[in-house]
């Protein structure tokens, strides 16, 4: 159920956030928010850091595909921070292609809404916020060997000197 419940709420907040950043930041409205964060609409047909621009269906077809896998894994889930991993991953990648699918120009060619401007750093949103933070979780979790099931993985024994 947490694995849900954060994908659920990661893609309500990224939809939501996008809806209101198009309808308050367009024409170039932008919103300082101090000397770190600036609300600056974008539209990014490529991936991060506005890579691959060219190939945007192929983007769209990688998260359909991307989302079929989460959800197979997501059947195995038997730990917490697994769960919010998984749920913020799928959260973000269907986030994303929710804009690709339903944005201009073209459906699966569609240009993501980015709204978050840092000093020298490409332009995000709250999808890709959750992706990087399950990037984070799977990370730590694979380094201190807890599999997706919640099970840990088998150190193999270490051979004394002199064997």
């Amino acid at each position: 159920m947490t694995f849900v419940a954060v994908a659920v709420a990661a893609y309500a907040v990224d939809v939501v956030s996008k809806v209101v950043a198009v309808e308050r930041l367009s024409g170039g409205r932008d919103v300082e928010l101090g000397p770190w964060l600036t609300l600056h609409l974008t539209r990014n047909p490529g991936a991060a850091f506005s890579t691959g621009t060219e190939f945007t269906l192929v983007i769209s077809l990688i998260a359909v595909v991307a989302v079929g896998v989460v959800l197979f894994l997501s059947r195995r889930v038997g730990s917490l921070a697994w769960a919010w991993a998984l749920g913020l991953l799928l959260g973000g990648v269907a986030g994303n292609l929710t804009d690709r699918i339903l944005r201009e120009p073209a459906p699966l060619r569609g240009h993501v809404v980015d709204m978050f401007m840092l000093p020298n750093w490409p332009v995000f949103n709250v999808a890709d916020i959750c992706i990087d933070v399950a990037a984070a979780l799977i990370l730590v979790q694979a380094f201190r060997g807890i599999r997706i099931d919640g099970g840990r993985t088998v150190e193999k024994p270490k051979s004394e000197p002199g064997r």
